[in-house]
């Protein structure tokens, strides 16, 4: 049987975010298409060892909240916050399971903190026996001014820290601290310091800025944008025409005066018809009988440069971009190596990325090598956009 985790985070995200300017509380504003609470999720899942997660998130939407992590697939208890962020914290920390002896606290603003401090205040908590806060030395000159505005001295800054979350601390410590009465504190370490426990700081982490402005928002936006790799998906796609000495022939988009053509709808053009099957089904879109079926009359006799770049346009409208695509063309003829670098351009103007064909017999075997038609496969790789 499977112990529980030693380690708990409370995840703070009861805020309003009335600075961030918008109607959601600020948890739920979208980076990117993700909440914010959602995204601090990828912080904790990434953690070295496992930790119980308890959400502190407004009354009316835990059902939301909740919902999500579902979706999420992460297993997280959640509770109502309070009126400040002392009693949303006291609410997660009254739904601590058992068997918990290191709690972190966690805004959920700090969405983008990377898993390496979580894991470093962990070790440093238990390591010290001590509460534990990641933090980074102020670069900036610091005065202290009077009410007046005047300046009154210049702060040495080699003695400050500016404190970051995850904040750490032995269960036992801080549930004393936050059973005292006392008045609000910005953070938990203070609470704890209060209660006659020392803190400790370790290093923080310039991507554990915490979203409060509209500023701090387009931030993350371009965060998400500049660090989000795109992922890769791969499709092949193959297609087969016969010939048809009555039409002309259209293939891997050029036209070959002189040439049998091939049967088909539109022109036959085996290598443009493959290479959309394999884009297509790279990105999950269907295939081009789905999207281009034989009875759009629009389509009769369309070239290869129409179902293209139809094709690229769904793709980018989807959310994806083409990577590269590889074609094999397999058949006795037209003699293809002659026209293949224009082949090749056309093909990568019209897609907008790297195409290459190249072209082979069967030594007389099937009905390529029996000259009855031809065949294409075609490998794509296509890359859906970041979220």
């Amino acid at each position: 049987m499977q112990s529980s985790p030693s380690v708990a985070v409370v995840v703070v995200a009861a805020g309003s975010g009335s600075r961030l300017g918008h109607a959601r509380p600020k948890a739920f504003v979208e980076v990117a298409g993700r909440s914010i609470l959602s995204r601090s999720m990828d912080s904790i899942s990434g953690m070295s060892e496992p930790a119980a997660v308890v959400a502190v998130v407004p009354a009316a939407l835990v059902s939301e909240a909740a919902a999500e992590f579902e979706r999420l697939g992460v297993a997280a208890v959640v509770v109502a916050g309070g009126q400040t962020r002392q009693k949303s914290v006291a609410a997660g920390l009254r739904m601590l399971p058992a068997g918990t002896e290191i709690v972190l606290v966690h805004d959920a603003a700090r969405a983008f903190t990377p898993p390496e401090v979580f894991d470093r205040v962990v070790a440093a908590v238990r390591s010290s026996g001590h509460g534990v806060i990641p933090g980074l030395p102020v670069t900036d000159t610091i005065k202290g001014v009077a009410a007046d505005g005047t300046v009154r001295d210049t702060i040495d800054r080699s003695t400050l820290t500016a404190v970051q979350t995850p904040q750490g601390f032995p269960r036992a410590q801080l549930e004393e601290a936050y059973a005292l009465d006392a008045a609000d504190f910005t953070d938990d370490a203070a609470l704890v310091r209060e209660a006659g426990h020392p803190v400790l700081v370790v290093p923080g982490d310039a991507r554990s800025f915490k979203i409060t402005t509209a500023d701090d928002l387009e931030r993350a936006e371009s965060l998400v944008r500049t660090t989000t790799p795109w992922s890769p998906r791969i499709g092949t796609g193959v297609d087969a025409h016969a010939y048809d000495p009555g039409a002309e022939l259209w293939l891997a988009g050029l036209h070959w005066p002189g040439e049998a053509g091939l049967a088909g709808h539109s022109d036959g053009d085996a290598v443009a018809h493959a290479i959309c099957d394999a884009l297509l089904g790279a990105a999950g879109l269907g295939d081009i009988g789905g999207l281009f079926g034989t009875d759009d009359p629009a389509l009769a006799g369309a070239h290869g440069d129409v179902f293209l770049s139809r094709t690229r346009r769904v793709l980018e409208q989807a959310g994806f971009r083409i990577g590269n695509v590889s074609v094999q063309l397999i058949g006795n003829r037209p003699r293809f190596a002659p026209r293949k670098a224009e082949a090749d351009a056309l093909l990568t103007s019209l897609l907008g990325a790297p195409v290459s064909v190249s072209a082979t017999t069967t030594d007389g075997l099937g009905f390529t090598g029996r000259g009855e038609g031809v065949t294409a496969i075609a490998t794509a790789l296509v890359l859906s956009s970041p979220v």
